[in-house]
């Protein structure tokens, strides 16, 4: 069986999509109870709508977002190869990026990511389910989940998680991709009002502490030896350290330490409670490149937080590259 890959061109003349409110595609009915799903959900979902090809209706798709950060031996592709849930595709978080971009896997504009989900044979009306690597349990899945939303695929999912369907006995197969026919995706609006940029970021560390400022959050995903900047980035070059005023939440703080599972809503509130997390003040949740910052933000939507939430898609790969040393936007404690 041959791969399919993400980053080859969609076919032309796809229809455009206009721009919706968030409120309003994320109210759309869905087959799964909650955004969160467990093992024996998927696996009864999969049951009653597998991922057939000549099923005209909602199939449900599992999705492999298999990543890992750069200075770790080994890729997505092939933990993807070595074990998955039967007839997943894989999301190539690499590929289906912003090419012109100098920073890595930035978002797409519409048009690349419906040429991505186009080529993986998702339909629009089809239900996606992300899933992380065995290994993670949870990483990457709430990036792809989040790029699926920020585009408004109206029934988007996360596994929580891929350790625990191994762990509880389901299926699972391995091999090679399969080659899966080709669907045009309807070209999509990019939801912006849920990104934040570079500038937008900076504007929120230069008012930091200063009387009449909006207040907004910044929650820094990455471990904290990188926030306080006693420990060096992944990226080779990039100094560690964090932005004015922003709040370090690990996201393993969100996470189970044995199951690697997002916590239940109550222990994730209580955990935003001792960082002093404001559920009323407006939130930007960042990382190093905007990956485990959506597991922040899908944390503080489990938890019962506001929509006023934001991700800061460059993350700290651009932060670090982008401001200026007489700024003093680089912060080390202690």
């Amino acid at each position: 069986m041959s791969s399919v890959s993400v980053g080859q061109s969609a076919r032309v003349g796809l229809p455009r999509l206009g721009n919706q409110l968030w409120r309003t595609r994320m109210s759309t009915r869905r087959n799964l109870s909650s955004y969160l799903v467990t093992p024996k959900e998927l696996h009864e979902a999969l049951k009653k709508n597998p991922p057939s090809p000549i099923s005209p209706d909602a199939r449900v798709i599992p999705l492999c977002a298999a990543w890992f950060l750069p200075n770790d031996e080994r890729t997505g592709i092939q933990v993807f190869r070595e074990q998955r849930i039967p007839k997943a595709r894989f999301f190539d978080l690499d590929k289906a990026i912003d090419k012109r971009s100098p920073y890595p896997h930035m978002l797409p504009d519409g048009k690349g990511f419906a040429a991505a989900v186009s080529e993986l044979g998702i339909r629009r009306e089809d239900v996606v389910v992300v899933y992380d690597t065995k290994e993670l349990g949870i990483f990457s899945a709430p990036r792809v989940a989040w790029t699926f939303r920020i585009f408004g695929h109206p029934r988007v999912h996360i596994l929580n998680n891929f350790k625990q369907w191994v762990a509880e006995g389901y299926p699972t197969e391995s091999g090679e991709l399969y080659n899966v026919e080709c669907n045009p995706y309807p070209i999509p609006e990019l939801v912006s009002e849920r990104v934040a940029s570079f500038e937008e970021a900076r504007e929120v560390a230069l008012d930091s502490n200063k009387e009449g400022a909006e207040g907004i959050q910044v929650l820094d995903a990455r471990p904290s030896g990188r926030f306080t900047g006693k420990d060096p980035e992944p990226r080779e070059g990039l100094s560690s350290g964090h932005m004015p005023g922003s709040i370090s939440v690990p996201f393993s703080a969100v996470l189970d330490p044995e199951t690697k599972m997002f916590l239940p809503a109550d222990q994730l509130k209580k955990v935003f409670e001792e960082k002093g997390v404001d559920p009323n003040k407006p939130i930007i949740s960042t990382c190093g490149t905007g990956v485990t910052a959506c597991a922040i933000d899908t944390a503080l939507e489990v938890a019962g937080y506001p929509n006023s939430r934001k991700v800061y898609d460059g993350g700290w790969t651009e932060w670090a590259q982008r401001v200026q040393p007489s700024e003093n936007l680089i912060l080390k404690s202690e």
